[in-house]
C-alpha cells in the first residue's frame, strides 16, 4: 500500500507524475485540480464559484476543497493507497487530511516535494496556456500562483519534513528522469526524527 502527497509549486509536473506513479504503483492519482476543473467544464455552482479563483490566480477555500477530498477519499479504490496531488496546501488542510486518514485507521506514507525554479515554471505554464487556452495561466496569474504557494503551501515542507515523511525531488529534465528521481525517493529510507 502506498499513501503518497505530492507537493510543488504550480507547473512543477505534479499531475504528470502523479499519473506516471499511478501507473507504476497501482493507486488512483487524485487530483484536486482535475475535480475542480471538471466541475469548471460542467458549468455547476460548484464550477463557476472555482473558476472565479482560479481566474483571479487564488486557492478554493479550504472548506470547498476538503469536502471534496474527504467524499474522495472515501471511495473504494482508494483503500489500497493512492497520489494525493494537489492536496494538502495549507497546514489546515495536512490537519484536515490527518483527521480524515485517522478515521480510516491509517496515516501516510511518503510525501514527494518536486521542485523547480521559478522562471522555469513560468515559461511552462505560460506555454501550457497557448497550447490549452486555460484562462489561469497567464504570466500575472502564474506569479500570483507561485508567490501564494510559497506562502501558504511551503510550510508543509517544514510539517512533513517534521515527521519524517518528505523527500524533495529536482523536477526539471526529461519526464522519465524525474519519474526515476521520485520513484528512487520512494524507497529510500526513512529519516529517523527525534
Amino acid at each position: 500500500m502506498t499513501r503518497l502527497v505530492l507537493l510543488g509549486p504550480p507547473g512543477a509536473g505534479k499531475g504528470t507524475q502523479a499519473a506516471l506513479l499511478s501507473d507504476r504503483l497501482g493507486v488512483p492519482a487524485v487530483s484536486t485540480g482535475d475535480t475542480f476543473r471538471a466541475h469548471v467544464a460542467q458549468g455547476t455552482e460548484l464550477g463557476r464559484t472555482v473558476q472565479e479563483y482560479l481566474d483571479a490566480g487564488r486557492y478554493v477555500p479550504d472548506a470547498v476543497t476538503n469536502a471534496v477530498v474527504r467524499d474522495r477519499l472515501q471511495q473504494p479504490d482508494v483503500a489500497a493507497g493512492f497520489i494525493l496531488d494537489g492536496y494538502p496546501r495549507t497546514t489546515d488542510q495536512v490537519r484536515e487530511l490527518d483527521g480524515v486518514l485517522a478515521e480510516s485507521g491509517v496515516a501516510l506514507d511518503h510525501v514527494l516535494e518536486i521542485t523547480a525554479d521559478v522562471d522555469e515554471l513560468v515559461r511552462r505554464l505560460s506555454a501550457r496556456a497557448l497550447a490549452q487556452g486555460r484562462s489561469d495561466d497567464t504570466e500575472d496569474v502564474v506569479r500570483t500562483r507561485q508567490r501564494v504557494y510559497a506562502e501558504q503551501t511551503a510550510p508543509l515542507v517544514e510539517v512533513y519534513s517534521g515527521r519524517g515523511l518528505l523527500r524533495s525531488v529536482d523536477g526539471l529534465g526529461e519526464v522519465a528522469d524525474v519519474t526515476a528521481r521520485l520513484v528512487a525517493a520512494l524507497g529510500a529510507a526513512p529519516v529517523a526524527v527525534a
